[in-house]
């Protein structure tokens, strides 16, 4: 079935490009990269100490402890210039010392909650009732002025508990996999002409008023705390992120404590107050900012390249190191920042001269809208005020991402570049007994690869496995180390390090997808 897999995808890339180069691998070479990846790996031992021993990757002495350990281990590993290279200004970093909550009345019963990122304290141990708002119009907002001291807000929600009877984890089947590799080409659709995308981005803009408006008005008037939920936040798991835009830039300076509880809990407390039950809660939130360092950083470092032609020429592969705070961030994304590591260490280790330069990215600001990999784009490889890339940008061959999780990879992405197809194709032909089989054309989206993609360069993602992902660990408590599959990043890092290798190996360059971006020169 796996060699039907492959001939579907390389059938279609093929009709797409049928003047495509075909590869003569270096199957020697393959063979040490799969030797090292898969009976030496150190995969495990990397995501544990970014994990475990690190803690959250948030900006601020979490992402910059593990910057700088990253940083280190790949000095150590031989790569070289290895750095933390800034990209301009970032705003406060964050960090939660201290966070308890329970219910007190009308009995005790302890809450699971996490501060959402760069929101406020409580200042000290503090006993709080209830002030439960069932109003969504900002204009009533101004009723509520004269109640909020000294109380936690509560805003009724109608989300309801149902349960699921799909598995928790999974992995695409052969079916799945066969029907990626067979669509077309994807077209280039208009944004903003979906009007029900248009009217979920017009709810989104009404609730985020209204948040912020009370959220304002609450610090003004000095309540202690808010406490908000999702709908997926349920059997344990909370879905936690944070107000970036308006606290770490300085909008809404040191906010109040806004807590992030599980449905289950918020909807209990909405049936207490609309019973009229009494409800007393205790609470406890310390939270800090840090100025000292406003500025954003990425860690780089390379294996020069040693054809005399072709060493100017740079293939990059990277992931975003940075994580939310709720758990360690094993799967968002450490998982991706160790496969790229072991990439590089087993090219390294392996004794392999790539021709060309291959560089790694572990990037920072990634959840709060790409800002590492996007800075790096414009401040390196996009000429100033100009669509026309520089010559850095010129000398980028590929760039390569992993951010789907710890599932194993099964394929790749071609960002709409069928060009690539063929090539790509073939480069999984060694890895077909792991599983890696599949070229498909579409694009994926929502991570770093898009910002080179976005530029005219060629930057893709590989297709993995969901294992847990979109239901227990992604932006979750439950995202710890606990939750990484080690044969699935043992075959991811594996993969990588031959797909970046055959390109800095390869004679030509990969196509770029057409229309390319023109030079600065």
């Amino acid at each position: 079935m796996k060699n039907n897999l492959w001939l579907a995808g390389l059938a279609v890339a093929t009709s797409l490009s049928g003047h495509a180069q075909t590869d003569k691998i270096d199957q020697a070479a393959i063979q040490k990269i799969r030797d090292e990846g898969l009976q030496r790996s150190q995969v495990m031992e990397t995501a544990f100490y970014l994990t475990d021993v690190n803690g959250p990757r948030l900006q601020g002495p979490g992402f910059m402890k593990a910057a700088n350990w990253t940083k280190d281990k790949l000095t150590g590993w031989g790569l070289k210039n290895a750095r933390l290279e800034p990209w301009g200004d970032w705003g406060k970093g964050w960090g939660v010392e201290r966070c308890y909550l329970a219910m007190t009345a009308p009995y005790y019963k302890s809450i699971i909650a996490v501060p959402r990122a760069w929101s406020g304290s409580t200042a000290k141990l503090q006993t709080a009732e209830i002030l439960f708002i069932s109003d969504s119009d900002t204009t009533a907002l101004e009723s509520y002025r004269s109640k909020l001291r000294n109380k936690v807000i509560l805003i009724d929600q109608s989300y309801k508990v149902t349960p699921s009877f799909r598995p928790d984890a999974d992995r695409f089947t052969d079916e799945a996999l066969a029907k990626m590799a067979a669509e077309s080409s994807p077209a280039r659709q208009r944004s903003g002409q979906d009007s029900s995308y248009r009217s979920l981005i017009q709810s989104m803009r009404t609730r985020n008023a209204f948040n912020q408006k009370m959220r304002k008005l609450a610090k003004q008037e000095g309540a202690v705390g808010i406490l908000n939920t999702t709908q997926t936040s349920k059997d344990g798991t909370l879905f936690v992120s944070g107000d970036y835009a308006n606290a770490a830039l300085g909008s809404t300076p040191d906010d109040l404590a806004d807590l992030s509880i599980s449905v289950e809990d918020y909807l209990m407390l909405c049936r207490l107050m609309k019973a009229n039950v009494p409800v007393k809660l205790e609470l406890d939130v310390k939270t800090k900012f840090y100025t000292d360092d406003i500025k954003g950083y990425n860690v780089l470092a390379e294996i020069p390249g040693t054809d005399p032609k072709l060493k100017d020429e740079v293939v990059m592969l990277g992931a975003h190191l940075d994580s939310w705070h709720a758990a360690t961030g094993a799967t968002d994304n450490a998982a991706g920042s160790a496969v790229m590591m072991e990439a590089v260490r087993i090219l390294n280790t392996a004794g392999l001269k790539p021709r060309r330069t291959i560089r790694i990215a572990l990037w920072s600001g990634e959840e709060q809208g790409l800002h590492g990999s996007k800075n790096y784009v414009t401040n390196k490889l996009v000429s100033s005020g100009t669509n026309k890339l520089t010559r850095e940008g010129e000398n980028l061959v590929a760039y390569y991402n992993v951010d789907n999780g710890t599932g194993k990879i099964r394929g790749i992405y071609l960002q709409g570049n069928d060009a690539a197809g063929p090539i790509f194709a073939e480069w999984l032909k060694p890895f077909h007994d792991l599983g890696a089989t599949t070229v498909a054309p579409r694009s994926s989206g929502g991570t770093d690869h898009v910002s080179f993609d976005r530029a005219g360069l060629n930057g893709f993602g590989f297709i993995q496995d969901r294992i847990e992902y979109d239901t227990r660990t992604h932006h979750t408590n439950m995202d710890t180390y606990d939750h990484l599959q080690p044969d699935d990043l043992k075959q991811a890092a594996t993969v990588v390090a031959a797909f970046v290798y055959n390109t800095a190996m390869r004679d030509a360059r990969i196509p770029a997808k057409a229309p390319a971006m023109q030079s600065a020169r």
